[in-house]
């Protein structure tokens, strides 16, 4: 049977999502709040139970195998409904398809198809409280014992970790090789004997960043990813994803949150509801916003296009990441300075202008989130424009033999 079209699929989509999920009712955010995983759970299921799961993962792990134009066409007749969007990151657009990448053919046919069915969540367990930007000088350290790792150590800035099942961490192995070359990646359930989480409350009043301690926590040999010591292949690989979900290039995210303030608070309607609509000032600020978008979408589809055929590199994942960043910035600029106070005090005749100091406070998240927007310079400019590279007094060193800090 040959793959249905792009459009008959979209039409099909449009009538089962009209028939099956109800409308969305507010502003998506990310809160903390359990429930909202809860439903999140729920809604996969119905999405799985109906065949629109996992539209790009193949068949063989539970997905339906279909391209990224399938899905964006989905994402689009999806946005005035009620979608299990907590689930985008880190799950579907970052952990998963590392697994799909560098699991083993048992952890795929695990944890792919559960993850479609809403039965597990995936977390991220990579920055450390020491560790700024420098992901390959991790100390967490899993120690092998036997037919089992001993894991010690801590993370930090883990999204939606005490609510997720599985969690994708990377540990140092071997402390004699250098930094690179002596870490492991393991697949590990996230509720062990030994694991404390402890949530972080965000200036935005949101809870669900987490930081996590590991004391003498068991975890069985087949939770390697990938080769023992050969851990940052695995990681390099999921960077890739997360550069790849954070620019908006991941072709596994289920369903989008609308752009500013959400799909009726547009920045044209903004200004139509202000009464700024004739100004020329306004007006200049839309079109320039508008006009990023369009090179953002425009900038997604050939650099993913270029990373698919091997025409550029999987490090220019960092191109779409950094553009997406200065878009965010300017839409949520531009927002503000067209609500004003409005944006600030969320009132006046519609109380959705709040969102948009929501989004301005958050703002800078976006040049963090997947790697701050001065290491996607640094990566676009070494790895892809030839540059020299930036010395570094640990390179090729014994990780033991490494100074650290206090």
């Amino acid at each position: 049977m040959g793959t249905e079209s792009v459009d008959d699929f979209r039409s099909r989509a449009r009538r089962w999502l009209k028939e099956n999920l109800p409308p969305a009712t507010e502003t998506f955010a990310l809160d903390g709040d359990q429930a909202q995983w809860d439903r999140a759970r729920e809604l996969q299921r119905i999405l799985y139970d109906g065949g629109f799961a996992g539209l790009c993962f193949p068949r063989e792990y539970g997905g339906q195998g279909l391209s990224g134009a399938h899905q964006r066409a989905f994402t689009e007749e999806s946005l005035g409904y009620e979608m299990p969007l907590v689930l985008n990151m880190p799950t579907f657009g970052i952990c998963a398809p590392t697994i799909l990448d560098m699991g083993s053919e048992d952890q795929k046919r695990r944890h792919i198809s559960a993850v479609l069915r809403g039965e597990e969540i995936l977390a991220q367990f990579l920055s450390e409280p020491r560790g700024g930007s420098d992901l390959a000088g991790v100390t967490t350290r899993a120690e092998r014992d036997g037919d089992v790792w001993v894991l010690n150590g801590s993370k930090i800035w883990s999204s939606g970790a005490y609510a997720a099942d599985y969690a994708l961490c990377l540990a140092r192995t071997d402390w004699d090789a250098p930094k690179h070359r002596g870490l492991t990646m393991f697949l590990m359930p996230v509720h062990l004997h030994g694991v404390t989480i402890k949530r972080i409350l965000q200036v935005n009043g949101s809870n669900e960043f987490c930081q996590e301690f590991f004391d003498d926590v068991v975890l069985p040999a087949d939770c390697v990813v990938g080769e023992v010591n050969g851990g940052w292949a695995v990681a390099s690989r999921q960077l890739f994803h997360e550069r790849s979900a954070v620019g908006g290039g991941s072709p596994y995210f289920s369903g989008a949150r609308p752009r500013i303030g959400g799909d009726a608070l547009t920045l044209l309607d903004l200004a139509r509801r202000t009464g700024q609509l004739g100004d020329p000032r306004v007006r200049e600020d839309l079109g320039e916003a508008k006009a990023m978008r369009l090179i953002e979408q425009q900038l997604i589809d050939r650099v993913g296009q270029a990373i698919g055929s091997g025409a550029m590199q999987p490090a220019a994942a960092s191109l779409i990441r950094l553009f997406h960043t200065e878009s965010v910035w300017l839409q949520t600029d531009v927002a503000v300075r067209i609500t004003g106070a409005l944006g600030v005090t969320g009132t006046g005749d519609d109380p959705g202008f709040g969102q948009t100091g929501q989004d301005y406070i958050y703002r800078q998240a976006n040049g963090i989130a997947g790697g701050s927007a001065e290491m996607a310079r640094n990566i676009i400019s070494e790895r892809l424009l030839g540059m020299p590279r930036e010395y570094a007094a640990d390179r090729d060193v014994p990780f033991r033999e490494v100074k650290q800090g206090r």
